[in-house]
């Protein structure tokens, strides 16, 4: 009896796994092959807080390229369009129209908040863009590393090329 019930449930499951199979073959199943809309190079911003560098110059330059490792997993060597190197700023009481006024913060004199713009080629389906099988969302941690320096940062813009899908 035993060997019955098991026969039916094999039986069960060949009947799913060839329904599956049809639907998708007739195109009433999106698979994933058919979510993609483009392939296409976009560019990303992430942002360093609070890192401490006793020089005065950013060890992330321009042109050069950095590793990356998105969520802790290691990705790839991808080009640094843009830096921007700011001092630790703080915010004063000040007599002017705003009535404050925006100053370097002594109390962290080596301490810079970085944004790094890289770019990358980019898998993009109608969730966003997809790079190293990750999608690149505002807020996902990366790690940027290069010979001197390791940071952890997160994404805090994207810019992907709008698609033209209209007809004329």
């Amino acid at each position: 009896m035993n060997k019955k019930i098991v026969d039916i449930i094999i039986i069960i499951g060949l009947i799913l796994v060839v329904g599956v199979g049809l639907i998708t073959a007739k195109g009433m199943r999106s698979t994933a092959s058919k979510q993609i809309e483009a392939k296409l190079p976009i560019e990303f911003e992430v942002f360093l807080r609070s890192v401490t560098i006793s020089t005065k110059t950013c060890p992330v330059k321009a042109g050069d390229t950095t590793f990356i490792s998105i969520r802790n997993v290691p990705y790839t060597d991808l080009e640094v369009t843009d830096v921007k190197f700011l001092p630790k700023k703080t915010v004063i009481p000040a007599k002017n129209k705003n009535g404050y006024a925006v100053v370097n913060d002594a109390a962290y004199l080596d301490t810079y908040d970085i944004v790094v713009k890289v770019k990358d080629n980019a898998i993009i389906t109608k969730d966003g863009a997809v790079v190293g099988g990750n999608k690149i969302k505002i807020g996902l941690p990366i790690t940027l590393e290069g010979k001197v320096y390791k940071f952890t940062g997160s994404v805090s813009d994207i810019t992907i090329p709008e698609t033209d899908t209209s007809e004329e």
